[in-house]
């Protein structure tokens, strides 16, 4: 576990620059003075509320292992599996992916190749309850029908094209005669990306897509009403599906974006639409941002941590062959 401590660490002192930097950027005082002034009792319900998108979430992860026949991990057990991926939220690489699939390996010989889909899975019913949150809140602004009717057709299109094999295999086929380095790196991705497509299709046919996608509609918008409770602490005041609106765009763009937990890229669109979209003060904004991104993403490794501690001790064969195992077997989540 050596690597994956170091590359934990790169990424905590680049959250450290990142914060540092907007907070000298906007005013160590005025952002000093707006934290002195702050309900601290909201940040303690931010964290519960994101916990609660945890357990959520875990639900899902149970309802993709019951489709795939996965029945025999204990309900403890199969918990803390699934909140030590939390580890990996701030770390680069492909071995994060499937990381949860190596452990249930590990701990009671589920081969990788059976559990990865489910990552795929969870990634694709999570992606569309971002969007359905951007879809929502976009209401709340003027002109917010254009941006809701787009959010709508994107879930859409990205649903035809999970399930549809004659619309998803065309494009798959041709990603291979792309120009210059694109062709290369989509005559390598075609194959993997048609294998996990096709694990896909068996975890989301039209009625199990249902049950998971709510479950994630829940479970991220509980991580944006979060947001809308720590500015309450501040004293603002902004509407909860503009707050969730926020969340969401920021959220989803520092998922596109390859960084490290999003780092840099959440952080900025979330402290600049509060000040530009919600009207809080700059200086707020910044703390706020900060508070939430310890409410979510801090608080999230953090919980990973103390399961896969547990986990270890459950299992001492953990310690030294988890991280290795996550880069050999990384192809099944490809």
């Amino acid at each position: 576990m050596g690597k994956l401590t170091r590359r934990l660490l790169v990424a905590v002192l680049l959250g450290v620059v990142v914060y540092g930097a907007l907070v000298l950027y906007r005013d160590v005082h005025k952002v000093a003075d707006s934290l002195r002034h702050f309900a601290w009792g909201s940040f303690a319900l931010a964290c519960g509320l994101a916990f609660t998108n945890y357990l959520l979430r875990f639900l899902k992860w149970e309802y993709y292992l019951a489709k795939l026949g996965i029945r025999d991990v204990p309900k403890l057990e199969s918990m803390l599996t699934f909140f030590s991926g939390f580890v990996l939220t701030i770390t680069p690489g492909k071995v994060g992916e499937v990381f949860k699939s190596v452990i249930l390996a590990q701990t009671r010989g589920v081969p990788i190749a059976r559990s990865a889909p489910i990552v795929v899975a969870e990634r694709v019913t999570d992606l569309i309850g971002i969007i359905v949150m951007i879809t929502v809140g976009s209401l709340s602004f003027e002109g917010g029908v254009f941006w809701a009717s787009a959010g709508a057709a994107i879930v859409a299109a990205l649903l035809a094209f999970v399930s549809v094999p004659s619309l998803s295999d065309p494009v798959i086929a041709k990603l291979p005669s792309l120009p210059g380095a694109l062709g290369r790196f989509g005559g390598r991705a075609a194959p993997k990306l048609a294998e996990s497509l096709g694990g896909l299709r068996e975890l989301t046919p039209a009625l199990r897509l249902v049950w998971p996608t709510v479950l994630s509609i829940a479970a991220w918008s509980l991580e944006g009403i979060g947001l809308w409770v720590i500015l309450r602490g501040f004293g603002e005041r902004p509407g909860l599906p503009q707050t969730a609106f926020i969340y969401a765009t920021a959220t989803l763009a520092g998922a596109l974006i390859p960084v490290p937990g999003g780092l840099g890229v959440t952080e900025k669109l979330l402290e600049e639409q509060m000040a530009r979209l919600a009207h809080v003060p700059f200086a707020t904004a910044t703390a706020a941002m900060i508070l939430v991104r310890f409410a979510t993403l801090w608080f999230a490794v953090a919980v990973g941590f103390l399961a896969l501690a547990i986990l270890r001790l459950r299992h001492p064969g953990l310690r030294t062959s988890v991280e290795a195992d996550a880069r050999k077997d990384a192809k099944f989540a490809g």
